[in-house]
């Protein structure tokens, strides 16, 4: 199993009557953004990225997010480069790029170029399809949203792996000389993530593609079922892939015991999916911004809103994981038998208004205990045996 630390970069400090505001993002004022704070929250949480590697982490993980309070990263690139001179063996993963709503996708090809030389083949890159509000916010219209994303993408990787000029030319983008400098030093180009939920599309490019498929904020018996999908559209292709290429995205607290973890989780877990992630329907998935099978495979995999859920009902159902050490490990384990398996788990520990010192302390407390416990799973197992079988507790 590889351990990957997740950081979104929230912005914590909401108002007193943020719930009178419909969302926290695209029109949630940003009168309410104190620049003094904000800088001190991006220098203290690249230390706490950075501190993850020195506890042996295998991968830092930042992504992007438009016009909201929920993440403070409009450019992850930016944080990567930030990241790549100060440390020297984990991943820098960028989980990843809006290339949907990028009006120069080139622009991404060259960027994660230049990381992988800072970083000296160090750089995992992630595509993601933006959220709705985020096409509402760069005007772009979200029923073209997969048209652009699969552009993109087949752009990029061509400009990564061609050797010789060429010209583009595609329905949304044109490119009369396309030459990359520099080339990526990793071959044929950059490991490449993408986030999925629920959508059939996604899982189909993933499985055609090799790529590694994460999972987003859901309960297990969903994550499962979209694990399964990935696994089915493989084996529809003739091959079982890799543990390393399904990775388990969760929301991870740990205190020295149950009681002190849950003093910690509890306000954060309730900002993150009562604050953070207060979005309306029609900004996260607007009409034509999905296809009619993947919505129709959303519309079976029933989920109350995360307006409806108690902090209890997220802990049960496998929204985010939260204990001592010895709870937290049991409770991996048993996600890993009820997901079929998995081989990368990327937590994110900084939640909403947890404060830097508790974030140090659950993040040293899951590298030197979790992550020892677990770090066998997630070994290619036989194609007829199922996942690799947990450790004894």
């Amino acid at each position: 199993m590889k351990f990957s630390f997740f950081h979104l970069m929230p912005y914590p400090y909401l108002p007193d009557d943020f719930d009178d505001y419909p969302s926290s993002s695209l029109t949630f004022p940003n009168k309410h953004f104190d620049s003094k704070l904000g800088s001190q929250l991006y220098h203290r949480y690249l230390d706490e990225l950075e501190y993850a590697e020195q506890v042996g982490f295998d991968g830092l993980a930042v992504n992007e997010h438009h016009q909201s309070a929920y993440g403070l990263m409009p450019s992850p690139n930016l944080m990567a480069a930030a990241l790549a001179r100060r440390t020297e063996c984990a991943r820098i993963m960028v989980l990843g790029n809006a290339i949907g709503i990028r009006g120069n996708p080139l622009r991404v090809a060259e960027e994660i170029a230049m990381l992988d030389h800072l970083t000296g083949g160090r750089v995992d890159s992630g595509f993601v399809r933006g959220i709705g509000w985020e096409y509402f916010g760069h005007s772009i219209n979200p029923t073209r949203s997969r048209a652009r994303f699969n552009e993109a993408h087949d752009l990029i990787i061509k400009a990564w792996t061609s050797a010789e000029m060429f010209q583009w030319t595609s329905p949304n983008y044109e490119y009369r000389y396309v030459n990359l400098w520099p080339r990526p030093v990793q071959q044929p180009h950059p490991p490449v993530y993408i986030p999925g939920a629920g959508s059939t599309e996604t899982m189909r490019f993933c499985a055609e593609h090799r790529y590694t498929y994460m999972s987003v904020y859901a309960p297990t018996r969903v994550v499962r079922h979209w694990f399964d999908g990935y696994r089915r559209a493989a084996a529809d292709l003739g091959y079982v892939p890799d543990p390393e290429r399904i990775g388990l995205s969760i929301p991870i607290v740990v205190g020295d015991t149950d009681a002190s973890a849950h003093a910690h989780a509890r306000p954060a877990i309730e900002w993150l999916f009562y604050k953070g992630l207060k979005q309306p329907m029609e900004l996260i998935n607007p009409p034509g911004y999905m296809s009619q099978s993947s919505m129709r495979g959303l519309l079976m995999t029933e989920r109350k809103p995360f307006s409806e859920l108690s902090y209890a009902d997220l802990l049960t159902e496998g929204y985010a994981v939260v204990g001592s050490p010895q709870t937290v490990t049991a409770r991996l384990r048993e996600m890993y038998a009820e997901l079929g398996g998995y081989g990368q788990l990327i937590g994110l520990f900084a939640i909403g208004p947890s404060t830097h010192e508790q974030t140090i302390r659950s993040t040293e407390l899951f590298a030197s205990e979790v992550i020892p416990a677990l770090r066998p799973l997630g070994v290619a197992a036989d194609a007829t045996s199922g996942p690799t079988a947990p450790p004894p507790a």
